[in-house]
């Protein structure tokens, strides 16, 4: 997927009806969702809920149906069953959902400016040819302070380590002015202290009442960093709390024998597949 390619999603979005959004409905609704491809089932009878302002990560073995069930809930993907509802109507309706890809499924080398893939935000406020106004860039000079790197505005975008990248597509969501953040394998290929600065962001994000859905490989990041884990292997096999839903039993009808459980002083520790990136 190249940049061009994506603001091209983005401005087939505004030619949509923008629908308004029903204050008695929660930010996010699945209901029986499933996808089939000619391979066979990515994911079948997805049913959950997420209210303003929650954290979701969405743990399970390579090839369980992740990154799916984000690219459907962004509306970039139509599901074959059930469907999804953004604050009670569809989702190719609203612009208030930031998807951000997997950084191996992004063209890198196209030759804009950090600043730039960050205004790509404002295309949904503004119209895909229409020259964007001081306060535009005034949101986008917000966004690159958050995620600090206002010094680097200018930069091509393939001078980026992976960690800047990330925080790049942070910014561009925070230009959206996005309520709905979805984040497939963000920390994947970043260094501890590049994985911090991305939390650290979360945190401020949630402090602003943005949900937040991302999808994770490390069973221990997701229990200790997010409210409520979702366990998925093509089916949603647990949602809840992490102590709820990490438990043996749910964890081997996840990852098979593909995950080995080490029993120590504080409960079993789970070795999974964390190594490797999704490609579905």
């Amino acid at each position: 997927m190249t940049l061009f390619e994506e603001l091209q999603k983005t401005s087939q979005h505004l030619h949509r009806h923008r629908h308004p959004h029903q204050s008695d409905a929660p930010i996010l609704r699945a209901e029986n969702l499933g996808v089939r491809y000619d391979s066979g089932i990515a994911l079948e009878n997805a049913t959950f809920e997420l209210n303003l302002g929650e954290r979701l990560a969405v743990i399970g073995p390579n090839g369980a149906g992740k990154s799916t069930l984000l690219k459907v809930i962004a509306g970039v993907m139509s599901p074959t069953d059930g469907r999804v509802q953004i604050f009670g109507n569809d989702p190719g309706g609203h612009i208030c959902i930031a998807y951000v890809p997997q950084r191996n499924q992004v063209d890198l080398s196209f030759p804009v400016s950090v600043a730039d893939v960050v205004m790509m935000g404002r295309v949904g406020q503004l119209g895909l040819f229409r020259n964007p106004k001081s306060s535009d860039w005034e949101l986008v000079n917000r966004a690159l302070e958050v995620v600090r790197m206002t010094h680097l505005a200018k930069r091509q975008i393939s001078q980026l380590s992976g960690g800047q990248q990330q925080r790049m597509f942070i910014a561009r969501a925070l230009a959206q002015e996005a309520e709905l953040m979805l984040m497939d394998e963000p920390l994947t290929g970043l260094d501890i202290n590049s994985q911090e600065e991305v939390f650290s962001i979360l945190d401020q994000l949630k402090e602003q009442g943005v949900t937040i859905m991302v999808s994770l490989h490390d069973l221990k990041v997701a229990a200790q960093r997010f409210e409520r884990i979702m366990l998925l292997n093509h089916q949603m096999l647990a949602i809840g709390d992490p102590d709820l839903v990490l438990t043996p039993d749910n964890l081997v009808a996840a990852y098979g024998g593909h995950l080995h459980l080490i029993p120590t002083e504080e409960g079993a520790l789970a070795l999974g597949d964390t190594c490797c990136g999704e490609d579905e």
